[in-house]
């Protein structure tokens, strides 16, 4: 696992990014901003231009009708026999006020489609347009205008307003809107207004943008600062991740990633730390299990070397071969047993390891397991408590298994029981469950190392000092073999006093 996040390490550190994460959400999130402020304005800028011509056409539809009848009006009251052309004048300067006001073109057509009264230009005799043209319109602007009979037929039928080039007569599109004018019933002239329509709205909607864009700039800037300082945080422990890795690619497994809030994000880095975590006491266990390992094979090959030359070179005689022989023959077999635990292992971590289960008497499999100890018990004067009160109890269960997970305790319990210490083994079983524990005096084992003695690897030398041979695996073996037949496993122990170890499983399966 070490070397893999090596490579991890190795690779995320000789990639050439052209562009950090930071910079790619920092961009992203501008570039959202920026489309959506965009579609924003433009939607803006669309209804305000219909709201301004929706509303220039209202009011001008008012004026021209108010124009209409004023004119009406002044035209109803008049006679022959009064000067008219004051009466012209005061419309004159009516349409002048009225177009500056509204900031529109007003103005009067005759029935004949040519205008007859407008802001600029008059005639003398109003009435004379419905004739021969006597007089006409002298303004360099309207005089160009002739409406045709459909314009006219249309403004005649009432109030008439439309977004046109009235056929051509106009360049481009114009608000026009007209009202007939009428006197005693009968439709003498018309009253119209031009606005131009492109000009009209893009002042208006210029003069709209200029305000929206100096908004959007203000609130823009405020937006870049905020997505900057949330970016900058929510890539931090992205960051700290990237440092992290390349330091645990060369070892070094100290650095954590800082945990805020409680979101996904801090989870992720609580998990982070909690891997770095797990990395570090396995670099840690496995620095330990090969400095173990390496001490438990060269401790016992030597002995056997240096005892197996001495008798073939004669160094030792041939009375006294025996005795060395029978200790390289437990030398043999440490190795062995330090061989099947390391296959164990693997085959644990592996999955390999099937359970095949069958009834047995587990009282009979720790009375076989003592007594392959009796010697070892013998040489440190032992006392062993508890073995004859044990009762008879059945279990289902897989018997090799099993037999390594008690094996394992006993051994463990006569290497670190001193001389002239005690053993004590209890059983108790009922029809559900059965529970072994076995227990030695001894100097015990601290709380803060009591938790972690199932672990693989793990060694508590300071403290049980009478015999430290092992790779630290049987009891994470013993923890591994009783979970995987649904048990529970636990440690207790007083220092200086005794440790004792428990095991529960099932008595007829799960």
């Amino acid at each position: 696992m070490i070397g893999k996040i090596r490579e991890i390490g190795s690779a995320v550190k000789d990639r050439k990014y052209t562009r950090s994460l930071f910079a790619r959400y920092f961009t992203v999130s501008i570039l959202i901003i920026i489309v959506c402020f965009s579609i924003l304005g433009g939607a803006f800028l669309v209804f305000v231009g219909n709201y301004w011509k929706d509303e220039k056409t209202e009011i001008i539809r008012a004026n021209v009708s108010d124009l209409a009848r004023t004119t009406g009006d002044v035209l109803s009251s008049q006679r022959m026999e009064v000067d008219t052309e004051g009466t012209i004048m005061m419309l004159c300067n009516n349409l002048r006020t009225v177009s500056r006001a509204v900031n529109a073109d007003f103005f009067i057509v005759g029935s004949d489609g040519r205008v007859v009264i407008c802001q600029e230009s008059v005639v003398t005799d109003f009435q004379k347009t419905k004739d021969e043209n006597e007089g006409g319109n002298s303004c360099s602007i309207h005089s160009s205008y002739k409406f045709s009979d459909e314009t006219l037929n249309a403004v005649r039928k009432g109030s008439y307003c439309e977004i046109t080039k009235l056929g051509g007569m106009l360049e481009t599109n114009y608000i026009v809107a007209a009202e007939p004018i009428t006197v005693n019933g009968e439709t003498v002239a018309y009253s119209f207004c031009f606005q131009p329509l492109e000009q009209g709205v893009n002042l208006y909607v210029l003069d709209i943008f200029k305000m929206f864009l100096f908004s959007a700039v203000v609130a823009l800037v405020i937006c870049f600062i905020a997505v900057y300082l949330m970016t900058y945080r929510l890539t931090k422990p992205f960051r700290q991740m990237s440092y992290a890795t390349k330091r645990y690619s060369v070892g070094d497994f100290s650095p954590r990633v800082e945990v805020r809030g409680e979101d996904e994000l801090a989870s992720l880095c609580a998990e982070f730390n909690s891997m770095a975590a797990a990395l570090a006491t396995l670099e840690s266990s496995r620095r330990s299990f090969v400095a173990n390992v390496s001490h438990e094979l060269k401790t016992p090959m030597t002995t056997i070397s240096g005892y197996i030359d001495a008798i073939l070179d004669g160094t030792i005689r041939e009375n006294e071969q025996n005795h060395y022989l029978r200790i390289v023959s437990d030398e043999v077999k440490r190795l062995s047993r330090l061989v099947v635990a390391m296959l164990n292992m693997s085959k644990i971590e592996a999955g390999e390891i099937q359970i095949h289960r069958s009834k047995f008497d587990i009282t009979e499999l720790i009375f076989t397991t003592m007594l392959s100890f009796e010697q070892a018990v013998s040489n440190k004067n032992i006392r062993v408590e508890g073995i004859e009160n044990l009762e008879s109890v059945t279990v289902s269960a897989d018997r090799d298994m099993l037999h390594q997970a008690v094996y394992n305790l006993v051994d463990n319990a006569v290497k670190f029981t001193p001389e002239n210490g005690e053993i004590r083994l209890k059983l108790n079983g009922d029809e559900k469950n059965v529970t072994f524990s076995i227990s030695n005096t001894g100097a015990g084992i601290s709380p803060e190392e009591i938790s972690k003695v199932f672990e693989r690897f793990y060694k508590v030398d300071k403290s049980r000092s009478y015999d430290v041979k092992g790779a630290g695996l049987g009891l994470y073996i013993v923890k591994t073999v009783i979970e995987m037949h649904g048990g529970t496993v636990s440690a207790d122990s007083v220092e200086g006093r005794y440790v004792e170890f428990t095991f529960t499983i099932p008595t007829g399966g799960f």
